[in-house]
């Protein structure tokens, strides 16, 4: 077999070789050793039997100083781990802002094309629970469908891991509440993890409580009964929403991003507060 051909295919680095120094002082924040092995002509873009560069190495390590380094050295920036993962996927997993920052001023594709073994950026960034790393991906164009076959869409994904200001977060920049994976909606795992907040937030944005998921279970069957997260759902089974609600609910759909343009600068918490209790 072309051996040049394999190569090609796991990302066009151009190099096939073992873990490097410049490998190790990336992932250990060397930042100084990392330049001068830089000036003495080490390869920045050597790669991994599975091709794992320095730069996934710096960002998933949350080193920026050396992701710096390493992109002035021409670090190619979208290059992909033999599953698939780009160095911003894996910045956005590490919750590295900077990292982030530094990889999308350098060209990083926010929306690389997914895998069966890849989530995307926003997704990486809602599953570790980083609001101002989904604030910023968002800022620069990343889809808010983007399915993937583990987590479904970015929603999905932030209300699994519990994560509310994500969830704010993409609500308010438009994302469809009741998206749907396997018959799941974001509610329905808002109910599995019992978190009030994300099923109060979730309902004030439209969110379904009466879908069926393929099992026909309703996001209150996953709750126990008696627990805050089933008296929430039974009160709203019990009491619909008010002809009120449902006009925000519409208004909010037509100008999903003017929230964040008006309270730019309150706290997570009072921000949280906002959503939730805003009439």
């Amino acid at each position: 077999m072309d051996s040049r051909a394999v190569r090609t295919s796991f990302g066009e680095i151009g190099f096939w070789s073992e873990r490097t120094p410049v490998h190790e002082a990336a992932s250990l924040g060397q930042v100084e050793k990392l330049q001068i092995l830089v000036d003495t002509g080490a390869s920045v873009n050597a790669a991994t039997v599975d091709n794992i560069t320095p730069l996934h190495e710096a960002c998933i390590q949350d080193h920026p100083e050396c992701v710096q380094v390493l992109l002035n050295a021409d670090a190619q920036v979208d290059v992909r781990t033999i599953h698939g993962s780009t160095p911003l996927c894996h910045a956005c997993a590490a919750g590295s802002v900077e990292s982030v920052r530094l990889l999308l001023e350098h060209g990083a594709s926010v929306n690389p094309s997914l895998t069966a073994l890849t989530a995307s950026p926003l997704h990486e960034a809602c599953i570790r629970g980083s609001a101002e790393c989904v604030k910023l991906i968002l800022s620069n164009g990343a889809l808010l469908e983007a399915f993937d076959i583990h987590f479904g869409t970015p929603l999905h994904a932030a209300c699994a891991k519990a994560h509310l200001e994500c969830a704010v977060q993409l609500l308010n920049a438009g994302a469809r509440v009741n998206a749907i994976k396997f018959h799941e909606t974001a509610l329905h795992h808002a109910a599995r993890v019992a978190r009030t907040d994300l099923i109060k937030l979730l309902v004030e944005f439209g969110g379904d409580i009466n879908v069926r998921d393929n099992l026909e279970h309703k996001p209150i069957d996953y709750t126990t009964p008696g627990s805050p997260s089933h008296i929430c759902l039974q009160h709203y089974e019990s009491c619909p929403l008010s002809l009120q609600q449902l006009s925000r609910i519409a208004l909010r759909r037509v100008l999903s991003t003017r929230a964040l343009q008006v309270i730019p600068r309150l706290d997570i918490s009072q921000r949280i507060i906002s959503y939730l209790c805003y009439k």
